[in-house]
């Protein structure tokens, strides 16, 4: 018997990935998706490619007839419908914010609001190449961000291996393409206003990622340097670069590190010499990284990823696979 999903907030640029995965996933069947602003609708007016299914709101969504939610909502929503879905037993895949900070206060300083649901914390954070154990059978899981899985992937090899030189800040500059600031109008991601441009945003550790890239490197080992994360804005639709300089005590076990990823099905470190960019991974669920020493204690780790997939959507699937220990590829990869 397939597992029986829901899926709240289908027609976000994420949910949209969502149901397009889940509609080609062998042990997956969507039972409801809704949607507060197209409630009454059909969600292939949303997508002409999706599935004909009836958009419906939150409230009216039938939870008793699924096994399984997932949640692609703003943060503050996500949490009491996580709260709800569990205590009737439901798995639950949280691509919001809500439960990806162990502690609420850190919540409430990064995202200027009380946690709807403290109780609920903490919860497994959802990124399977650092941590499957916790992910396998479990009953909910956290989804990292994307700037966050990114950066996450380059740097949390080199803080497990201890070579990272002490004190020395780690430096992040990424780039993400306009998807990542959502659907809903907003004049500064408007067509005239990026088309041609470049430009930062949220410098200066504004970057509400920034918390949980903390929280998930000191659980890798000790880091005393401080992280300074620049996110910039991409005149293209899709895709995250981040381009991470980390000074290190020995090159080459700095790039042996890496190693952790050799039997990753959907993580691949390039080959000496050859750069990661947009054009590996877009339109995949894989994450790519390359390396390349500019001296004999200077590693610049260049990771690429999907922003709406291996950063969102196809990571959730990703999840789901581990929560009900299927084919952790189970409906990205074929078979």
């Amino acid at each position: 018997m397939p597992v029986k999903a829901g899926i709240y907030g289908a027609t976000g640029y994420t949910g949209l990935e969502l149901v397009r995965l889940l509609s080609q996933h062998p042990q997956a069947e969507i039972t409801f998706v809704t949607s507060e602003s197209s409630a009454g609708g059909s969600l292939r007016q949303s997508w002409p490619l999706a599935p004909d299914l009836p958009l419906i709101s939150a409230a009216d969504a039938p939870l008793n007839e699924v096994d399984c939610v997932f949640l692609c909502l703003p943060h503050t929503r996500s949490a009491p419908l996580a709260a709800q879905a569990l205590a009737q037993g439901k798995h639950v895949v949280d691509l919001s914010a809500d439960l990806r900070l162990d502690d609420p206060a850190v919540y409430q300083q990064w995202y200027g609001v009380a946690h709807p649901n403290p109780e609920l914390l903490p919860m497994p954070y959802g990124l399977p190449e650092l941590g499957r154990e916790s992910l396998t059978g479990a009953t909910c899981i956290a989804n990292p961000g994307c700037y966050a899985t990114a950066t996450l992937l380059a740097l949390a090899p080199l803080v497990r291996a201890g070579v990272l030189i002490s004190g020395a800040p780690l430096i992040v500059d990424a780039k993400s393409g306009v998807s990542g600031a959502g659907r809903s109008p907003k004049q500064n991601i408007l067509f005239c206003e990026v088309h041609g441009n470049f430009s930062p945003y949220n410098i200066g550790r504004k970057h509400r990622h920034i918390s949980e890239i903390e929280q998930e490197l000191a659980k890798q080992g000790h880091m005393s340097g401080e992280l300074i994360f620049s996110p910039h804005l991409l005149p293209t639709d899709r895709g995250i670069l981040a381009t991470v300089y980390a000074q290190v005590t020995d090159m080459d076990a700095a790039r042996d590190a890496f190693d952790l990823y050799t039997d990753e099905p959907l993580v691949n470190v390039l080959p000496a010499g050859e750069l990661a960019t947009l054009a590996h991974v877009v339109r995949t669920p894989y994450a790519a990284l390359s390396l390349t020493p500019v001296s004999d204690h200077i590693l610049i780790v260049v990771s690429v990823l999907d922003n709406l997939l291996k950063g969102a959507a196809s990571e959730a699937v990703q999840n789901f696979n581990l929560m009900y220990h299927f084919a952790e590829t189970a409906g990205l990869l074929p078979a």
